[in-house]
């Protein structure tokens, strides 16, 4: 209950982790373990961009499908970015 009201905002990092008993808003299997970057929002779902090879690609993800990737996973780069130094 607690991850579909978790609000994400555009540039935040989420985990594709398919929830096979919601059939809407599921991305394709290839897809599952995978890490995205939230671009915006479409009605209930989200909009993520993935990398996959040299190619990136646009899904449309219900958040029942997603799971925020913790701060500490940011490696040294990303964290300096977002203003998350140790």
């Amino acid at each position: 209950m607690s991850l579909l009201m978790y609000d994400y905002k555009p540039g935040d990092k989420v985990y594709i982790i398919i929830n096979p008993s919601v059939m809407k808003g599921m991305p394709h299997r290839r897809y599952h373990g995978k890490t995205g970057t939230i671009v915006g929002k479409r009605g209930r779902c989200y909009i993520v961009q993935v990398r996959m090879g040299g190619k990136v690609k646009t899904l449309i993800v219900r958040p029942e499908h997603l799971r925020p990737v913790p701060p500490e996973a940011f490696s040294g780069s990303e964290a300096k970015e977002r203003g998350e130094e140790k």
